[in-house]
């Protein structure tokens, strides 16, 4: 087995390195132990040049790595975990006075059809999700209130070893500008230079040339995406991001020899005998991106693919831009004060006061205020309304985690709503406009699918308490129908606001058993109910009328390989029932009715409105809407996997429990999974806190 050593002190703090590097790696401060077959370093550092001497005077191969070319959602230096990593057993790919891999697998490798369509499905989700090495800059349109064309000149840090080893020097950066000026006189003449430079911080090769030039000067951190989309060419010496104007369809001069020079895709003004062949660009890409780079997803510690890479990214980036600016939390407990914040993202800055309507005085209009959705007061939402604030209502998400809310079990999952809530069927939230409007791509129909297969294989759920695996305290007939009649909290909003007719379990259990006489019914309560913190016990006296099994202990994933069918008022075990082709049946009207995927008895006939009337946020008297309010929003017919996609994967808020950072939809399931599977008991204090709770809290 190869055993990789390392000397530099900055390799140390790349997670899972012996899964990028597929070997046992271990470091060395004087020289390397007897065990080591390899010695890599990183890039063309100092430290790699100790690193390929001692590699030499031991006559052990060399590995050169480096930050993949699609690193992370922000720096390095910040402490952004690294998704990808270039590996290179004969140089490095910005070296261009050697060779490389890079340059060897582009020049010579093979490239069959399916890879390059590959290439070219990838290229276009990086330019859906606008995606560069580093993601972490404002993505947003720039204004420019000189109407000619621009051309940008892209600058980059002094001193840069892809300058050096590009081919490149000052002079070049010189020659490059001029070029520009002279072959445009018409345009507009841009130069991005970095942030740092204009601080002071950094030095640069063109700030002073473009002062005197009198081009305009970009110096502010934003997406590259939002810069080439408002330029018709880029010039560079060896910068990445001409690689990625010509994904975005730029013409691109290079000065020097980044790894995409010389290959007949850009204007070259340097050369290299070894690149003489003329390489398309998905040639390039799948060389580079595919095959040269490494994948790790640094949540799960698994390696990926560059697909599921871009997916994770894509979410990170998504969510930091939409929550980025200031918030007011308003009314969150100490408790939920916690792990707000890391849902907002980093790029937001959360000020919590308490939900009063005085405590919105002097705050500006259009400010967004974030509130737990089901606490949120009536006289508090008015005056958001009142004072022209967004009101977004935050609640747990349908893959929360493994435990209980009321237990104080951080969640995983989130949803932060901006025109409502997914359980109020009384008025249109942000999923319900997700499901009725979005046009589900292929792209995103697989992702769901692998989705719902995976949560199947691994038997996942909102909470995954319960035992997995183990026999049912109950044998199922084989002659009778079996249908699983989920139990509910019965003070949860989800009833009080999407079930006009049902309201308790017991009236619930006694529809199904009349509309059923001869079913064999499964009840199982409610995991807060089961644990005494919740009202909505069913009483011992209806127990032998109403079903014929009852269930606390086990899992919802595991009753629901087998049951037949599944009642329920606006349970999730519904929506969790239709992900394993199971049959439901429901008296309410969740977020998962009204799409062509469930027997809607609500929907289907007449309703008693006057048991829906409540009063809403703003204090008015509504009603439920049945048949014309529901049907007219949901009148769309759903594949199954376009509700998947549109619940688990584009509503709801994942983040990484160690770190805090966003993650998508598939990263969260695998950490749950993870976490499930860990051995672990009931703590003391959980104990102790149910102890205290059951006791003495409200409830």
């Amino acid at each position: 087995m190869s055993v990789i050593g390392y000397c530099a002190p900055g390799i140390r703090r790349i997670r899972h390195l012996d899964a990028l590097l597929e070997a046992r790696c271990r470091f060395f401060l004087r020289a390397p132990a007897r065990e080591i077959t390899h010695i890599a370093g990183w890039g063309l550092k100092p430290t790699a040049e100790r690193a390929r001497r001692l590699a030499a005077s031991r006559g052990l191969p060399y590995i050169g790595i480096e930050d993949g070319f699609l690193r992370s959602l922000g720096l390095g230096v910040s402490g952004s975990p690294l998704h990808s990593l270039a590996v290179d057993h004969s140089g490095i790919y910005y070296d261009a006075t050697r060779p490389c891999d890079l340059e060897s697998l582009i020049a010579e490798a093979p490239f069959g059809d399916a890879e390059l369509e590959r290439a070219r499905r990838c290229m276009a989700l990086l330019r859906k999700h606008r995606l560069s090495k580093y993601n972490h800059a404002p993505d947003k349109p720039l204004r420019w209130p000189d109407p000619r064309p621009r051309v940008l000149v892209v600058d980059q840090t002094f001193g840069d070893a892809s300058v050096l080893y590009g081919c490149a020097d000052a002079e070049r950066f010189e020659q490059m500008l001029e070029s520009a000026l002279r072959a445009h006189p018409d345009a507009e003449v841009c130069v991005k230079v970095h942030p740092d430079v204009i601080a002071g911080r950094k030095r640069g090769y063109l700030l002073e040339a473009a002062r005197r030039r009198g081009c305009r000067i970009l110096a502010e951190d934003i997406s590259p995406w939002a810069l080439l989309e408002a330029v018709e060419q880029v010039y560079v010496v060896t910068s990445q991001l001409g690689f990625e104007a010509l994904m975005a369809g730029k013409k691109v001069h290079c000065f020097g020899l980044p790894f995409y020079a010389g290959w007949g895709l850009t204007e070259d003004y340097a050369s290299c005998e070894r690149r003489g062949k003329n390489r398309s660009l998905e040639q390039v890409f799948a060389a580079a991106y595919l095959r040269y780079c490494r994948y790790i997803n640094p949540y799960t510690g698994r390696r990926c693919t560059l697909e599921d890479t871009i997916y994770l990214i894509g979410e990170q980036k998504r969510r930091r831009e939409q929550f980025r600016g200031n918030w007011i939390g308003a009314g969150f407990s100490p408790w939920k004060r916690r792990f707000v914040p890391a849902f907002l993202g980093p790029s937001a800055s959360v000020r919590f006061v308490a939900q009063k309507p005085e405590r919105l005085h002097g705050v500006s209009g259009g400010s967004r205020v974030a509130t737990w959705a089901s606490g949120l007061k009536s006289e508090f939402a008015r005056a958001c309304g009142q004072g022209g604030h967004e009101l977004w209502r935050m609640e747990d998400g349908f893959l929360r985690s493994v435990g209980l809310g009321m237990d104080l079990v951080m969640p995983l999952s989130l949803v932060l709503d901006r025109r409502g809530i997914y359980y109020d069927a009384s008025r249109p939230s942000d999923l319900e406009t997700i499901l009725g409007e979005t046009e589900f791509d292929e792209a995103l129909l697989g992702r769901a699918r692998r989705l719902r297969e995976r949560l199947v294989a691994l038997r996942l759920s909102k909470y995954n308490v319960g035992a997995c695996g183990t026999p049912l305290p109950f044998d199922p007939p084989t002659n009778r129908k079996v249908i699983l009649v989920p139990g509910q909290v019965e003070t949860d909003a989800s009833i009080a606001t999407g079930s006009p007719r049902f309201k308790t379990n017991l009236e619930l259990l006694r529809e199904v058993r009349r509309c059923n006489p001869h079913a064999f019914i499964v009840y199982k309560p409610h995991p807060d109910v089961v644990g005494g913190g919740r009202f909505g016990a069913v009483g011992e006296a209806d127990s032998e009328l109403l079903f014929d099994a009852l269930v606390a202990d086990i899992s919802i994933a595991e009753l629901l390989d087998r049951v037949d069918e599944v009642h329920t008022l606006s349970s999730l075990a519904g929506f969790e029932a239709l992900l394993r082709g199971v049959k439901v049946v429901i008296y309410g009207l969740p977020f998962y009715a009204g799409w062509g995927l469930t027997e809607d008895r609500l929907l289907a006939g007449p309703v008693a409105l006057d048991s829906g009337l409540r009063r809403n946020d703003d204090g008015e008297d509504v009603v439920i809407p049945a048949q014309a309010g529901i049907q007219k929003r949901r009148g769309r017919q759903l594949a199954l996997d376009e509700l998947v996609a549109g619940v688990l994967i584009l509503y709801p808020l994942y983040i990484d429990p160690r770190s805090g950072d966003h993650v998508n939809a598939e990263t969260a399931v695998q950490i749950l999974a993870d976490v499930r599977d860990r051995p672990q008991g009931t703590r003391l204090g959980t104990r102790l806190y149910r102890l205290f709770r059951n006791r003495f809290m409200k409830r």
